[in-house]
């Protein structure tokens, strides 16, 4: 099972009585959570190039037809991803502010965790930068684009928040917190796409602490 696979939720499966036969087809819930687990995983192996239906469907081994009796269209399968993406990312900004004061330590420690997701998740990491969404539908970069300036914005609320808490001098308090965060942003793009253009082997890890206290 791949990391993708791990990460992703698991299908509910009830148990049936002992004596029923069976179950030969999965429920369309457990379908569509199996394609999206499958499209991860394709999108795992280092310098797979641009992953098509024909070669998703030979992959799960049904035909291009059954994909699309689970997601009106190819757009939609990525659109799934994204949504995990989504709802990981802000997950670990929650758990992060819920927990730590804001300031610089606790946005050092969201970034890490973002990239950690990543780094267990290659695929996802992907879809991140945008390398998987090369050629697919504008609305999914559009969407991986909202993403980052959420996370940019959650980012320079918590600096400013952290320098006003401390009573930090500054002028321009907003537009440090503002330079700050979209520096974090760009630093965090750029590992990503470090990491996926390597074939996984560049870690978006690699040397983070000196890292980011070198950008706070």
């Amino acid at each position: 099972m791949t990391q993708s696979e791990q990460n992703l939720p698991e299908a509910e499966v009830s148990e049936d009585a002992q004596d029923a036969p069976a179950r030969k087809r999965p429920r369309p819930g457990e379908r569509r959570l199996q394609i999206l687990q499958t499209l991860a995983s394709m999108l795992e192996q280092p310098g797979a190039d641009r992953v098509t239906t024909a070669a998703l469907s030979a992959k799960l081994g049904v035909s291009e037809a059954a994909l699309y009796r689970h997601f009106a269209s190819k757009a939609q399968m990525f659109e799934g991803l994204i949504e995990f993406v989504e709802q990981s990312v802000f997950a670990l900004v929650r758990q992060v502010t819920d927990r730590e004061a804001a300031g610089p330590v606790q946005v050092a420690r969201i970034v890490a965790l973002i990239l950690q997701f990543a780094e267990k998740n290659p695929g996802m990491a992907r879809v991140m930068t945008g390398d998987a969404l090369v050629f697919e539908n504008d609305r999914l970069q559009e969407r991986m684009n909202l993403l980052f300036d959420k996370l940019e914005s959650a980012l320079k609320q918590s600096l400013r928040e952290g320098a006003r808490q401390e009573g930090a001098q500054s002028d321009t308090p907003t537009v440090d917190a503002q330079v700050q965060a979209s520096l974090l942003v760009a630093f965090m793009m750029g590992r990503l796409q470090r990491f996926a253009r390597s074939g996984f082997k560049r870690l978006p890890s690699e040397n983070l602490q000196p890292s980011l206290a070198r950008v706070l």
